[in-house]
């Protein structure tokens, strides 16, 4: 009976399969970690072993009428500065699409996140060494660092249960999203929250400049950002300026592929933290990074980074990111 069973869930799987296309993907990174900061917290040391496991599975099919509908959904494990490691799954994101356009519901991507210039470009972190390090090249600022009150695709969380529209067509890219947090049983009580973001895009050859602004019901998550950014051969430069009520802050970013597998990244950042600047406002102030990556094959890469923050702590990283 048993095996009656297994031939029959063999078969009903299979005949989804044809109608359907399943993927997965993912990658792992793991490493040494160096973060002055963590002196300061009781029984933390300052050098740990920072990792992440990260599983993605793609589900996609297409109607008759050449419609196509996805989902997207991840599971994670991680660990770094010396905290116990975490694992997880997200909120699944659905998608249609037809032609240039896009449409998705649930943890969906958001505006500004999908902004190019946003995150250090050609980084395997998207920011410095192997985990990003505190992601301090962003110029969407707090008072005391990047701000992450935007809405963006949550690897870990339910993330924003938003809906969003993208098109593109030639070199012009277009993106609106919208959410809304309940604070309580009634949609828009205290505690509340809601998100409008648009951001437009316009490529041309190698290069590109964008543009992307979040609206929110609580004003200190409003944002303003712009970029510009594009390769010269063997080189590459964006410049990046954020604005939110907290601070303004600027980003200029170079890189230089060194041989055929080498790739070297700089960036400095600037912010100028708004009104009276206490001690408090770690963010105020200059900081800068540098990333190295060396492409080993396979899929595989060695990274390493420092970073230096605005209030003089630092961070040091190396370590391998696996792709598969």
């Amino acid at each position: 009976m048993k095996k009656v069973l297994f031939a029959t869930t063999a078969l009903i799987a299979t005949a989804g399969m044809a109608a359907a296309e399943v993927s997965m993907s993912g990658y792992g990174r793991f490493g040494l970690d160096y973060n002055s900061a963590n002196d300061t917290v009781v029984g933390r040391s300052e050098t740990n072993i920072t990792s992440r496991l990260r599983l993605q599975f793609d589900m996609s099919t297409e109607a008759d009428n050449g419609v196509g509908f996805n989902a997207r959904y991840r599971a994670q494990a991680e660990s770094r500065d010396g905290v116990a490691g975490t694992g997880a799954f997200n909120g699944a994101r659905f998608g249609v699409t037809y032609g240039g356009l896009a449409v998705n519901v649930g943890n969906i991507i958001g505006a500004v996140e999908n902004a190019p210039g946003l995150y250090v470009t050609g980084a395997r972190s998207a920011g410095t060494g192997i985990d990003g390090m505190g992601f301090h090249s962003l110029v969407i600022k707090s008072r005391t660092g990047t701000a992450w009150n935007w809405d963006a695709y949550s690897s870990a969380g339910a993330g924003s249960n938003g809906i969003e529209a993208l098109y593109s067509t030639g070199g012009f890219t277009g993106h609106i999203s919208y959410s809304q947090r309940n604070g309580g049983l009634v949609a828009g009580t205290a505690g509340g929250e809601d998100r409008t973001g648009i951001m437009l895009t316009y490529s041309f050859s190698d290069y590109y400049v964008t543009a992307a602004a979040q609206s929110s019901s609580v004003a200190a998550n409003d944002i303003t950002f712009v970029a510009a950014g594009g390769d010269f051969g063997a080189f590459g430069a964006r410049l990046a300026y954020g604005s939110t009520d907290a601070a303004d802050s600027v980003t200029l970013q170079g890189s230089m592929d060194i041989g055929a597998a080498s790739n070297l990244a700089v960036w400095v950042n600037s912010t100028d933290v708004s009104g009276v600047v206490t001690a408090a406002d770690t963010a105020d102030g200059t900081a800068f990074g540098i990333n190295y990556q060396y492409d080993l094959g396979g899929g595989a890469t060695f990274v390493a980074g420092y970073v230096d923050e605005a209030d003089d702590d630092n961070q040091f990283q190396a370590g391998v990111y696996f792709s598969f």
